[in-house]
């Protein structure tokens, strides 16, 4: 079952910046990371459970093929995307990010 969808402004936010900073190392690589994005959340909102939690009721799910990882919330029938988060950044700074 396909699960509702929000996205948070921060996670578009993170999203679009890592697109733009793609897409001036080799165009149409930008592209490809969305597309790699996309598959991850809709793999999430088919499977939300897929992920294991990593913090209170946060779960981490890896993107394809990127150095990237999405952060969300699984309530009822409703997915929340917190942030799409680059691996080398400090840890604790995706902490700070959720509510």
């Amino acid at each position: 079952m396909l699960r509702n969808l929000i996205i948070l402004p921060s996670a578009e936010r993170d999203a679009a910046e890592a697109y733009s900073w793609y897409e001036t190392q080799e165009p149409g690589l930008g592209e490809e990371f969305l597309r790699c994005v996309d598959a991850c959340i809709h793999f999430i909102r088919r499977n939300p459970e897929m992920y294991l939690v990593v913090h209170e009721s946060y779960r981490r799910a890896t993107v394809r093929r990127f150095p990237y990882v999405v952060f969300y919330e699984h309530l009822d029938y409703t997915v929340i995307i917190y942030a799409v988060f680059h691996c080398s950044q400090n840890p604790k700074k995706w902490r700070e990010r959720l509510p």
